[in-house]
């Protein structure tokens, strides 16, 4: 099958034919119909976090099942599936204190390097991406890494609840649990965080306030239900949010994965608020912060994939497109071909798209 693989940093990826093994037990081999390209693909790709290579990246995915392995119970072929790098056992601790997300068993969520399903000339190692690899023609995964969802949702809509919509929509609403009323600022409006805008309209927020450097993305932003917008350019986000709200808002959500952002997400905040980090800073970079302000009660936290229990959330997010409220068709900018995941790489890098869609036909 055709793959598009990450040979080193900061390097084009190039296309080539890798071979899959057979399901084996709990395995299902899965026919990719869409894949995203995701800002986290990009950390990646640039060297910002660290993964073995070569590697076939992707994580943002809907396909069909082609065929299961022994014990496999959950899925058959034909059934229409998400794919979510949420893998989880269903029984270490983290499992059965209802945090799946943050599954511990490493032998169902396997670690960088240990998977052994994708091979190329004749036999070497291509190593697995977050259990997914979806730049590729198939899937073979674990069949807790997939959700099934009914047949006449459209496949490039479900590809987004994959990755950015569950990561924004969760962070809100199973990550901060904000309440009806609260006041909400979201800084960087790319698929992800226009998901945490249309999430806190969802919960009755009755403040959103989005912020971006580009104008495009915040008209889509208010689309997505937020109140307010602020372009960023020379005048200090911070006190923007601060003059629009007598003081600022009880939740920040950051969305882009910078430090400068992170610290202003938490400078945002009035007393007793909450900033949630939900773009990924790059690894072993570190976050500066003001003590005083913890006197005040103001808190930071951490979101993995909006804290998401990726098959229950999963469909009750397509339900709520299919009834008018999740907004989907906003985020699709492109439909491209894998052979031009570069030129999509480097308009993602540039900012003035918000989903592109490989689609694999």
């Amino acid at each position: 099958m055709k793959v598009a693989v990450l040979h080193a940093p900061n390097e084009p990826l190039t296309i080539e034919e890798v071979t899959l093994q057979k399901p084996k037990a709990r395995e299902v081999l899965v026919r990719t119909a869409y894949a995203g390209l995701c800002h986290s693909d990009l950390h990646f790709i640039e060297g910002l976090y660290p993964h073995p290579l070569p590697t076939v990246p992707g994580h943002e995915v809907a396909g069909v099942v082609e065929a299961v392995g022994a014990d496999v119970t959950y899925l058959q072929p034909g059934d229409h599936v998400i794919g979510c790098l949420s893998v989880f056992c269903g029984a270490c601790q983290q499992c059965t204190a209802g945090r799946t997300v943050l599954c511990e068993n490493t032998e169902v969520k396997m670690v960088p390097g240990q998977s052994r399903r994708l091979a190329w000339k004749g036999g070497e190692v291509m190593h697995q991406f977050l259990n997914l690899s979806a730049f590729a023609e198939q899937l073979l995964v674990h069949e807790n890494a997939l959700v099934k969802i009914d047949r006449d949702i459209p496949l490039d809509r479900a590809t987004l609840v994959g990755c950015g919509v569950i990561t924004g929509v969760g962070a809100v609403i199973n990550t901060a649990r904000i309440p009806a009323g609260a006041t909400v600022a979201v800084i960087g409006c790319g698929g992800v965080g226009l998901s945490a805008v249309n999430g806190a309209a969802l919960a009755g927020a009755s403040r959103i306030i989005a912020l971006d450097t580009l104008p495009e993305k915040l008209e889509v932003a208010r689309e997505m239900g937020a109140t307010d917008t602020i372009l960023v350019g020379n005048d200090d986000p911070v006190q923007a949010v601060k003059d629009l709200t007598g003081g600022g808002v009880e939740y920040s959500f950051e969305c882009l994965g910078l430090k400068v952002t992170a610290e202003q997400s938490f400078a945002m905040l009035k007393p007793g608020g909450t900033a949630t980090i939900v773009g990924m800073v790059p690894f072993g970079q570190k976050i500066e912060l003001h003590g005083f302000d913890f006197l005040r009660e103001r808190r930071i936290q951490g979101s993995s994939m909006g804290s998401n229990h990726f098959r229950t959330d999963m469909p009750r997010l397509l339900t709520m497109w299919q009834q008018g409220r999740l907004k989907l068709d906003h985020l699709i900018s492109a439909k491209i071909k894998l052979s031009e995941i570069n030129d999509g790489f480097r308009r993602l890098k540039g900012g003035h798209v918000v989903r592109q869609l490989i689609e694999f036909g």
